[in-house]
């Protein structure tokens, strides 16, 4: 009752909210469990002893059984069979039953016995010639089962005891028949005699090998083999193991072979085609497998394989030769043959493309040196946490790329689209079974290529010398005017999965087709309208537009479900969905980019066809914050923005960049006293060395004139307009010997600037600072660059079409040159001129050499490494005119170009130039030619001092203004703004609006003398009274043509 101070007499209190029943029941339960599950373990334990015991006693008894049948053996038939005559091989003999009993390939003696068993076959085959009669006597029918069984483990026996002893046999292996003494040798021809196909039992034999899996055994003897030889590649005769394999490989299951289809993972196709090199090694063996019925066999089994995503690929031998590697050259390496064929089926063509896109898609890329920029990157094996990069050896790369050469990809598709018609009846018509899963293999073949070859190699073949571009288009046409596109196969479904039915044949077409637009002339283009007409090019551009829309608006992320990939290949590699959908946004905004190119050159049809339905003001507010998808499209494809818009997001970019600026207080004020008829002199001594902070803020210029006086008016913005307008059209004036003149009257950089400039490099990035000030302060000046050095600004190469600007002579002659080409091509193009050169292009002694004449000084340069001893020939002129048309419009101007952009991007991002294309770039420069919109200045004018937009002296104004020339507009848009052309985006967007102030009070005399004054910093007129429209007339006429500076004010 009383607290005793014993404190464990205190009751317990579980404060856990069960009681202890329920706790105690809990862990009885899993005791309980634990219990049985000990007794489960201990009877499956007890259970495997049991079998353990039993295997082993099997094996003993059957090993001492094996022992007196083996002794038995020995005293008749002796340890050398040297008591062995015809009679022991026949079906009454006792001599093979024995043999195969107790034969076993790792006893030293019984390998002996079965070597001189295998002799004696040959000998006495050799000398009685009956193979039949020496197994199965005078009666096969009647002893057929009995010697089918004795010959297939008698085969089995030989293969098992080559395998076995492989390593000391190495030697042996590849030996031919003459050196018969060599042990592997006796066997291997025992072998071939035994599986003659001529035999009656010889399918059953190859059969039962097959199902004992006998190709993995051959496997490792053939490596063992390889490794002996020494990087040495066949002696040019047959080896018994090459017989042996011919004569198994021809068992396929077809009549009049009856031979039960095997295991695919056992079978020739994935243990032996995965052998690196496997032809350098039996070249009578890929004459066999390239025949038509085995190789149409074979690639068929693949194909069954790649449909089903089974993993039949056996351990890699290194990881730089990959099964799939290995067994994608050897197939590559075989296909061009079998191709050729005249009877050469459309299907095995489909099974061949599947097969190869299967395994290309597992490849890492193999890139050149001269790989194209838009490709993909290298892939990774993950392992473990880490990632580790697949490097295949250097000759298993070069066998796959020079499998896929121009014969290949030409007889490829040669074979897919043999039955299909570049005309294809009504367009109403949707295509077949038969011609989508043409399209889709030829599509998938060459899209897993593209991704992994180098694309050099492939483009120009592809886009002149077959007919891919006229059917893929053909195909694309029909099911964009019925609204359908159809399912791929499902052999190809792993790589799309349920994605829209455009996306495979528009990853192809788009870049072949935009490499063929890099050669094509514009006769043939605008003229001919070759290789597709105008109306299919607006066609096309609604189909890459709505796609564009697709892949980067409205579902830029959706990845459907694919299959798995191949093993051994479990790489850190982008989703297939995902990589395509990213390859079709690349591919098709370049070519629709591309196509606007030759629209804005020629226009054939309305710049509006470029623009996305879907942009709207809320679609422009999300263009201007990164990292939304409006902002993303402005990046990737900006031609789906109208140009306005985008004018917008760039001075909004702008005027962005100066608040910012200026809220910091970074902006200083920099003066400079510049003599106007030394303006470029003083420019770029005072302000060559300016920061990039310094050229962002204000720049004040006071100019000085001939007299060395400085001139009136106070710089407030207009006189810096001025200085601009007046120093570009002096630094990039062709005299100054910086620039050079098109017959266009179009600038470009002189190639020989270096000759008059000492420093013409310096000077090159000052005019690139400046005219990046100019666009930085919305200034526009009067300066027409050529299209191909604009493109320089947005760091992209030159090609073919821009040449004729340049140096017109020159491409015609290429193009003169070009048609010789298609004379040579496998299939001549529809868009084939009518005027070339039929000969032989070797016959001009022309070489890869170009000669330079920049002011009488006269250098020849390689266009090649050794270009002066590499003739010009039909086949490589593409390469020539591609090189030529290079170093012209590229690499003259390379330096000049270098230095000129980074001065330019000083103050102007390359993601803001990126929003136009080379036309649009010029009219954000210069604005456009057209002449002065008056309405619209009229429009955004305020007025001053009295008058207002009904005042008969402001009446007068826009008569007389409208009635000028377009010089003299612009001279009055100068002299009122210091520019002489008016905002791009109208005069709107002037900054202050235009203004017409009146001058001089009272209508005095003294006023009416006077002339109209300006103030360029505020886009102010004054303008006096004037009585008449003559007089009105006569002193603007005088005031913007006085040429007076800022002392006229």
């Amino acid at each position: 009752m009383f607290f005793s101070g014993d404190p464990t007499t205190r009751k317990r209190v579980d404060l856990g909210g069960r009681s202890s029943k329920e706790r105690d029941r809990q862990k009885l339960l899993e005791q309980t469990r634990l219990e049985r599950n000990r007794r489960l373990w201990l009877r499956q334990q007890n259970s495997a002893a049991l079998k353990i015991q039993k295997y082993f006693r099997g094996r003993k008894v059957v090993e001492i059984e094996r022992s007196k049948v083996r002794e038995q053996f020995y005293q008749t038939y002796g340890k050398h069979c040297q008591n062995v005559d015809r009679h022991c091989f026949g079906p009454d003999s006792e001599f093979l039953r024995q043999l195969i009993f107790f034969i076993n390939a790792r006893n030293i003696n019984d390998f002996s016995i079965l070597v001189e068993t295998c002799r004696l076959i040959q000998h006495l085959v050799q000398d009685g010639g009956d193979v039949v009669g020496l197994f199965a006597g005078m009666d096969y029918l009647s002893n057929h089962s009995l010697v089918v069984y004795r010959l297939r483990r008698l085969s089995f026996a030989c293969i098992q005891a080559i395998h076995h002893n492989r390593n000391h046999l190495k030697a042996q292996l590849l030996i031919t028949g003459e050196e018969s003494s060599a042990s592997a040798t006796i066997l291997l021809q025992a072998l071939v005699l035994l599986l003659d196909p001529k035999l009656p039992w010889a399918c059953r034999t190859v059969g039962y090998l097959m199902q004992r899996n006998v190709f993995s055994l051959f496997r490792e003897v053939i490596l063992t083999a390889k490794e002996n030889m020494d990087g040495k590649g066949s002696s040019g005769k047959v080896s018994a193991l090459e017989h042996v394999l011919a004569c198994m490989i021809s068992h396929v299951g077809q009549s009049p072979c009856i031979c039960s289809n095997v295991d695919p993972q056992w079978s020739f196709s994935f243990q032996i085609l995965t052998i690196p090199f496997l032809w350098q090694t039996f070249p009578y063996l890929k004459e066999v497998f390239a025949s038509r019925s085995l190789i149409q066999y074979y690639t068929n089994q693949m194909a069954l394989c790649v449909q089903n995503h089974v993993n039949v690929l056996p351990t890699d031998i290194l990881n730089e030769f990959p099964g799939y590697a290995c067994i994608l050259g050897n197939i590559l390496e075989t296909t061009s043959a079998a191709l050729s064929q005249p009877d050469c089926s459309f299907e095995m063509a489909l099974d061949l493309a599947a097969v190869t896109t299967f395994l290309l898609e597992a490849l890492p890329p193999i890139k050149s040196s001269s790989r194209e920029s838009s490709t993909v990157g290298e892939d990774d094996m993950i392992v473990g946490d880490e990632y580790v990069e697949i490097i295949l050896d250097d000759n298993l790369k070069q066998q796959i790329t020079n499998a896929i050469d121009s014969r290949f990809l030409v007889q490829l598709t040669n074979v897919l689209f043999g039955g299909i018609s570049m005309v294809h009846g009504s367009h109403d018509e949707v295509p077949d079974d038969k011609e989508v899963a043409a399209v889709a293999a030829a599509c998938a073949f060459l899209h897993v290529t593209f991704n992994t070859l180098p694309l050099e190699r492939i483009m120009t073949v592809l886009a002149y010398r077959t007919e891919l571009v006229p059917v893929l288009w053909n195909f694309m046409k029909r099911c964009h005017q019925n609204q359908k596109w159809s399912p791929l196969p499902e052999s190809f479904s792993y790589l799309l999965g349920d994605a829209p039915g455009w996306l495979l044949p528009l990853s192809v077409f788009c870049p072949v087709y935009k490499h063929m637009l890099m050669i094509v002339d514009n006769e043939e283009f605008y003229e001919q309208e070759k290789p597709l007409s105008s109306k299919d090019v607006r066609c096309l551009i609604v189909i890459l537009r709505q796609a564009l829309w697709q892949l980067l608006w409205v579902n830029p992320s959706a990845h459907p479900s694919s299959g798995k990939s191949i093993s051994n290949t479990s790489g850190h590699k982008r989703h297939p969905v995902e990589a395509i959908q990213s390859w079709v946004g690349t591919v098709a905004s370049e070519l629709l980019s591309q196509l606007q190119d030759w629209n804005n050159r020629r226009q054939f049809t309305p710049p509006s066809d470029f623009h996305a339905d879907g942009v709207n003001d809320y679609f422009i507010s999300q263009a201007v914050m990164e990292g939304t998808k409006a902002h993303d499209i402005l990046k990737q494809a900006p031609f789906l923005i109208p140009f306005t818009s985008r004018v917008k997001i760039f001075t909004s970019q702008l005027a962005s960049v100066r608040q910012r600026q200026e809220a910091h207080g970074v902006f200083t004020r920099n003066r400079f006293r510049i003599r106007r008829d030394h303006i470029l002199e003083d420019a770029y001594n005072q302000m060559s060395a300016l920061s990039e902070e310094d050229l962002r803020g204000l720049i004040r210029v006071t100019f000085v004139n001939e007299f060395g006086v400085e001139e009136a008016g106070i710089d407030g913005g207009g006189i810096f307009k001025d200085f601009m307008e007046n120093i570009t059209r002096a630094a990039f004036d062709v005299q100054y010997g910086l620039f050079k003149e098109t017959a266009d009257h179009l600038l470009y950089p002189n190639p020989g600037s270096g000759l008059i400039h000492e420093q013409h490099l310096q000077f090159f990035h000052f005019l690139g600072s400046l005219l990046a000030k100019a666009m930085f302060e919305g200034i526009l000046v009067d300066i027409p660059f050529t299209t191909f050095f604009l493109s320089k600004l947005k760091q992209k190469y030159n090609y073919l079409n821009d040449l004729p600007s340049l140096d017109p002579e020159l491409y015609r002659h290429l193009i003169f040159l070009k048609s010789a080409y298609y004379g040579s091509s496998i299939l001549i193009p529809t868009f084939a001129m009518t005027q070339h050169y039929k000969g032989d292009i070797s016959e001009l002694e022309l070489y890869f050499v170009i000669v330079n004449n920049e002011y009488g000084e006269q250098t020849e340069e390689e266009l090649l490494p050794g270009g002066k001893n590499i003739r010009v020939t039909n086949e490589n002129v593409i390469t020539f005119i591609h090189l030529v048309s290079n170093h012209r419009l590229n690499f003259q101007i390379r330096q000049q170009s270098t230095h000129f952009l980074r001065g330019f991007q000083q103050l102007i991002r390359k993601e803001w130039i990126d929003m136009f294309n080379e036309h649009e770039l010029q009219l954000l420069i210069s604005g456009s030619l057209d002449s002065l919109d008056v309405d619209d200045l009229r429009h955004n004018t305020n007025y001053a001092g009295g008058y207002h937009g009904e005042h008969y002296v402001i009446e007068m104004f826009w008569e007389v203004l409208k009635s000028f020339s377009l010089e003299n507009q612009k001279k009055f848009l100068k002299f009122v703004t210091g520019c002489s052309r008016g905002p791009l985006l109208g005069f709107k967007y002037l900054e202050p609006l235009f203004c017409i102030q009146r001058a001089g009070g009272s209508v005095s005399e003294e006023a009416l003398n006077r002339l109209p004054t300006s103030a360029t910093c505020m886009n102010l007129l004054k303008l006096p009274p004037y009585r008449s429209k003559e007089q009105l007339e006569t002193k603007l006429l005088y005031a913007i043509n006085a040429d007076a500076g800022f002392d006229l004010s």
